[in-house]
């Protein structure tokens, strides 16, 4: 009796040998000689991996990245989550291999016969190795909530919705078409807020941007007020919000993010926005996360926020 295995299969039970792989969020083990990193490759490769993040209040690069040795590339740091490797050979290629020594994991590699093709490389494929891992980060943050979630039963019942929201989140406050759930942490809090608008709010006039920020600051005088009289939170006038178009669960949908500051007060922090276009359900739904955290860095914490809502799924 013969018995067939396809490539895909061996690689599956390869795969199910494979320790987890280990890193912080946006994190990237990158692979290459002392000599390259501290010349023109290495200010190349931290020009396109670490440049600062759009709409946070402090400079913070995309992702954070740490420089090894060929020589120590062994042990923990080959379980890395996503891993770099920048090398002179003989041929030039740009190569990208998933679960190679522990998953989930994203091996690139970059190899080139001189100093000038390997930065032709980098620049040629650093947008591709950025989405890539950005896509993969999200669904191992989405994949670590789906182990530990916040009922979503409510905004189900209300936005005919579902979300993967962590249990470390709670319902801070729930009015009819808003609410808002939070993560309170040591130094601040985390904050996602559901809520919903007619098309013609967004829309109104051919200024979504402006109708965007109108609404939210609207929002903000509702429901979200400091203790302080005429305390409330504002888009921060000081700083454009970055604008643009996506798609969430198959639907039309634009981002905004920037800096929201409690009018009156001295808090102030990074939010991120999304309007999703429901045609069937003649609205917007709008998904905001905002944190404030005057102390620390905020990329992750956002980062977590964005995960969240690229999780929503709007029933139908």
């Amino acid at each position: 009796m013969l018995s067939l295995v396809s490539c895909k299969d061996r690689q599956k039970q390869g795969e199910a040998f494979l320790p987890e792989s280990k890193g912080n969020i946006n994190e990237i083990a990158i692979v290459i000689d002392d000599v390259m990193w501290n010349g023109e490759v290495g200010d190349s490769l931290r020009k396109k991996l670490a440049y600062p993040v759009d709409g946070l209040p402090q400079e913070e690069p995309i992702f954070t990245i740490n420089q090894y040795s060929p020589k120590i590339f062994e042990g923990v740091v080959t379980q890395s989550r996503n891993i770099l490797v920048v090398s002179k050979g003989l041929n030039k290629e740009f190569k990208h291999v998933e679960n190679k020594y522990a998953k989930p994991q994203n091996v690139f590699y970059i190899t080139g016969y001189s100093i000038h093709e390997i930065l032709d490389l980098i620049e040629t494929h650093s947008e591709t190795l950025i989405s890539i891992i950005k896509y993969s980060e999200i669904h191992y943050v989405q994949h670590k909530m789906e182990k530990a979630r916040l009922s979503d039963d409510k905004l189900r019942g209300v936005f005919m919705i579902n979300i993967e929201i962590p249990d470390t989140y709670r319902y801070a406050d729930e009015k009819e078409y808003f609410y808002w759930m939070k993560k309170d942490i040591p130094s601040g809090s985390s904050s996602l807020l559901v809520y919903q608008v007619p098309i013609s709010q967004i829309e109104k006039n051919n200024d979504i941007v402006g109708n965007i920020v109108k609404v939210r600051d609207s929002v903000g005088a509702l429901y979200i007020r400091g203790t302080m009289e005429h305390s409330s939170m504002v888009t921060e006038e000081g700083y454009s919000p970055y604008f643009m178009n996506t798609r969430l669960d198959g639907k039309t949908a634009y981002e905004t993010k920037g800096t929201w500051e409690l009018q009156n007060n001295f808090m102030s922090g990074p939010f991120l926005n999304y309007a999703i276009r429901d045609e069937k359900n003649k609205r917007y739904l709008i998904l905001e996360g905002f944190v404030y955290d005057p102390s620390n860095a905020k990329r992750d914490m956002i980062f977590e926020l964005e995960a969240i809502m690229k999780s929503v799924h709007i029933l139908q």
